[in-house]
C-alpha cells in the first residue's frame, strides 16, 4: 500500500505496492528469472540488473530513438500513427480515432437512477450508478450484433480519499485523512461488484440504454452462492451462514472474462485487504491466512460489519478468493462462486474451446512470486444448448505451471490424493486443495513468477500470452550470474504453446515475447526490436486482448513520471514475423491512472478500455501537488469533468468515419 501521503493512515493506490510487497510464497520453488537467466544465458542476451529508483535517473531523452530515425518494422500487422508518450492530465488517442468517455464513476444505469452528485452521496444511489474503479470490460451481443449488446465491467476498489469530499484535508502542508463514517462505508460496499449494462452503437456512437431490461448493479452485499468442491464445507461456515453455501458479496474484481456460453467472469483478486482482527489462538486457519496475507485491514468495514473481523467471524475469508460466474440474461439471477476453479488473488479468467470441446480458462495469481494456473473443464462446451453449459465450472481439473530451462512446461493436476496432496498434508478432500490452492502449488514445485496477470490464449494462431508485472524484490542471490532481470522492475511477457496446438494439453513449450522498459538504457535488458520508438516501449504488462484476427494488445500498470517518465497506455504488439516483438503507442492516460481492459467487439470496430484511478499516484509530477490537489479538485482532470474531476470511466475507441481499427 501506499503510507507516502500520510503518517497515520494509509490511502488506498493502484495496490501495485500491496502486491509488490513482502513475499508470500515461502517455498524454494525455482523462480521464472532464475529459468529466463539459465535460458538467456546460451543465447548472448544481455546481462545485468536495474532497481526500479535508478530507472528514473538514467533514463534520458536525448538517448530515445526518435520516431523519424526508427526503421519502419516489415510486415507490421498494425497501420496508425502512434500517439507520443508523456505525462499529463488528458487522454490521448492515435490520430484519426476518438475517445469518446462512455460511462463515469456515478452515471446513472437506469431510468429512475438519481444524478451524481459527489457532495450528497449514499449506498441506495450508489446502486443505482456506475461503480468505482472500473477494470475488467467486457462485450456479450444482443442478437449477434457487434453494435447492440451488454457491457460487463468489473469494481475492483475504492479510493475513500478521492471519493468523499473534505474527507482528507491540508493544514499547514499536511494532509490527514478522516475515519470513514458507516455511510461512506456503505457507499464503498455499493461501488464494488459489477456493472452489466445494455449499451448501443448509434450514428457511430456508442449510448447506455437505462431502459434495459438487463441493467444489473452487483456489490460487495450482493447475495451469491458457493458451489463446486469447497461449498458446504465447515471451513467456509460462519456464524451468518451455517450452510457454507450462501455469502454476501464480491470484491476486489480485477480482470475477467466472458465464457463461451455467454456468461460474465469476475476474478476476485486482493481480498485479504478487507479484513482485520486477530484469530483466536490455534485457530486452524492461520498458516492458510499466512499464504494469502490475512488480515492486512486496508479497508474500515469491520468497525461496522462483523463479518470482516476475524476475531468473531474466522472462516470469512474462505469465502473469497474465488471466480464468480453471472448469468447475464437473468438479472436477478444468484452470482455463483466457482470454487472449482482455486482461492487465491486471481487477475481473470479467460476461456477458450479445446479440440475435444471441453474449455480452458487461464487463470493468473497477481502477487510476486506465485503462479500461473488453467482450469479444464471435465464436461464438453454445447454449443446449440446454453442451459446444458451453465454448470460446466463445478467440475473439472485445475493445474498450475512448470516452467523448465530448456524451454517447456508442464501442467502439474492439483488433485486430491495425487502427489503430495494428501491428509498427510493437511488435504483431506479436494475441497482443502481449492481451499488453500497456493499451498497446494507450493508442494508440486510450480514455478515462481513475476507477478502473473492476464493470460490470454489467441484462438488464430494458437499461442497464450502471460503478463508478468514486475517483480522489483527477487535479490540477486535468488538468481544465476547470467539473469538479466535480477531487480525486474517492468516485467516481461510470456508466450505459451500447447503440445499439438491443443489448449487442453498438459505440457508444451514456453518463449519469452518481450522483455519490458527502455531499450536505451542497455542494463535494463528489454527486448522490443529495433523498430520500436521512444514511443513504442512499455513497462509494467498488465490487461491484455487478442482482437478477431489475433493481433496483441497490452495494457500498463505502473508506468509514472517517477517510474518511466510517462503514463500508462494501450500499446500494439505484433508477435509474428519481421515485426515481431515490435509495440506502437495507440492510447494514452491522464497521469495517476492505470489502463485497464481493453475490450474489442466482435467487428474490431471499437476498443472498450478502462481509465482506472485518475489522479491518484503521480505525486512527483510537475503539475500534479497532493495538497493543492486536495484543495482545488475543481480545477483538475479536464477530460472527465462534470460534477467531480476524478472519475473512474470506461472509454469506447472508434475509426473517424468507421471501419477496423489499426487496419
Amino acid at each position: 500500500m501506499n503510507d507516502h501521503l500520510s503518517p497515520d493512515r494509509k490511502f488506498r493506490t493502484s495496490l501495485l505496492e500491496e502486491n509488490d510487497g513482502p513475499s508470500r510464497n515461502p517455498t524454494q520453488n525455482p523462480t521464472m528469472g532464475e529459468l529466463i537467466g539459465a535460458r538467456f544465458s546460451r543465447r548472448g542476451f544481455l546481462r545485468g540488473s536495474l532497481a526500479a529508483t535508478a530507472i528514473a535517473a538514467t533514463v534520458s531523452p536525448i538517448a530515445l530513438i526518435t520516431a523519424e530515425n526508427a526503421r519502419a518494422a516489415n510486415g507490421s500487422a498494425f497501420t496508425f500513427d502512434e500517439v507520443e508518450a508523456g505525462i499529463d492530465e488528458k487522454h490521448h488517442v492515435a490520430s484519426g480515432y476518438d475517445a469518446d468517455v462512455l460511462l463515469r464513476w456515478g452515471d446513472g444505469l437506469f431510468a429512475d437512477a438519481p444524478e451524481f452528485d459527489p457532495t450528497k452521496q449514499s449506498a441506495e444511489a450508489q446502486r443505482r450508478q456506475f461503480g468505482y474503479n472500473n477494470d475488467y470490460v467486457g462485450y456479450i451481443p444482443l442478437d449477434g450484433s457487434a453494435e447492440h449488446g451488454l457491457l460487463v465491467v468489473n469494481h475492483e476498489y475504492t479510493n475513500p480519499h478521492l471519493m468523499f469530499p473534505g474527507l482528507v484535508t491540508v493544514a499547514d502542508g499536511k494532509i490527514k485523512q478522516a475515519p470513514l463514517t458507516k455511510e461512506q462505508v456503505d457507499i464503498e460496499i455499493a461501488a464494488h461488484g459489477c456493472t452489466v449494462v445494455e449499451i448501443r452503437k448509434t450514428d457511430g456512437k456508442w449510448q447506455v440504454v437505462k431502459e434495459g431490461k438487463l441493467n444489473r448493479r452487483i456489490t460487495a452485499d450482493t447475495p451469491m452462492q458457493l458451489t463446486g468442491p469447497a461449498a458446504g464445507h465447515e471451513r467456509l461456515k460462519t456464524n451468518a451462514d451455517a450452510t457454507g453455501i450462501k455469502v454476501l458479496g464480491t470484491i476486489n474484481n480485477c480482470a475477467g472474462g466472458v465464457t463461451p456460453w455467454g456468461t460474465y467472469i469476475m476474478a476476485e483478486e486482493n481480498f485479504h485487504g478487507y479484513f482485520t482482527g486477530e484469530l483466536p489462538a490455534g485457530h486452524k486457519e492461520a498458516a492458510n491466512y499466512e499464504r494469502v496475507g490475512v488480515p492486512e485491514g486496508t479497508y474500515e468495514w469491520a468497525a461496522f460489519y462483523d463479518r470482516f473481523d476475524l476475531s468473531k467471524e474466522p472462516n470469512e475469508p474462505n469465502r473469497f478468493g474465488w471466480i464468480v460466474e453471472v448469468d447475464v440474461d437473468d438479472p436477478n439471477s444468484v452470482p455463483k462462486k466457482r470454487t472449482a476453479l482455486g482461492r487465491f488473488k486471481h487477475e481473470g479468467a479467460e476461456s477458450i474451446v479445446a479440440k475435444d470441446g471441453r474449455v480452458v480458462f487461464y487463470l493468473g495469481d497477481d502477487e510476486r512470486f506465485d503462479y500461473v494456473y488453467k482450469f479444464v473443464t471435465a464436461g464438453k462446451f454445447n454449443p446449440d444448448d446454453r442451459a446444458a453449459n451453465m454448470d460446466l465450472l463445478d467440475q473439472g481439473t485445475l493445474y498450475v505451471a512448470k516452467f523448465a530451462e530448456n524451454g517447456s512446461f508442464e501442467w502439474l493436476p492439483l488433485v486430491h490424493g495425487e502427489g503430495p496432496l494428501t491428509a498427510e498434508n493437511g488435504f483431506d478432500s479436494q475441497a482443502d486443495v481449492v481451499i488453500e490452492t497456493r499451498r497446494a502449488a507450493d508442494l508440486l514445485g510450480a514455478t515462481k513468477m513475476d507477478r502473473p496477470e492476464d493470460i490470454q490464449p489467441n484462438g488464430v494462431n494458437g499461442k497464450v500470452y502471460v503478463m508478468l508485472t514486475n517483480n522489483t524484490k527477487r535479490k540477486e542471490g535468488q538468481v544465476d550470474a547470467a539473469n538479466p532481470r535480477a531487480e525486474n522492475a517492468f516485467g516481461h511477457i510470456i508466450e505459451l504453446i500447447e503440445a499439438d496446438g491443443d489448449f487442453a494439453a498438459t505440457q508444451g513449450k514456453w518463449e519469452v515475447l518481450l522483455k519490458c522498459g527502455d531499450p536505451s538504457v542497455a542494463e535494463v535488458g528489454a527486448s522490443f526490436s529495433t523498430s520500436t520508438t521512444a514511443n513504442g516501449w512499455f513497462g509494467m504488462p498488465d490487461n491484455c486482448a487478442v482482437d478477431s484476427v489475433g493481433r496483441l494488445w497490452v495494457s500498463t500498470d505502473g508506468n509514472s513520471p517517477e517510474a518511466t517518465g510517462r503514463t500508462d497506455g494501450l500499446w500494439a504488439v505484433d508477435t509474428e514475423g519481421e515485426a515481431r516483438a515490435t509495440s506502437k503507442l495507440f492510447f494514452r492516460v491522464p497521469v495517476g491512472a492505470e489502463m485497464c481492459g481493453p475490450l474489442f467487439t466482435p467487428d474490431d470496430q471499437t476498443a472498450f478500455v478502462a481509465v482506472q484511478h485518475p489522479g491518484d499516484g503521480g505525486e512527483d509530477w510537475e503539475g500534479f501537488g497532493r495538497p493543492s490537489y486536495y484543495e482545488d479538485l475543481s480545477t483538475r482532470w479536464p477530460d472527465f469533468k462534470d460534477d467531480m474531476p476524478v472519475r473512474p470511466a470506461v472509454v469506447a475507441i472508434t475509426k473517424q468515419g468507421g471501419g477496423k481499427i489499426a487496419v
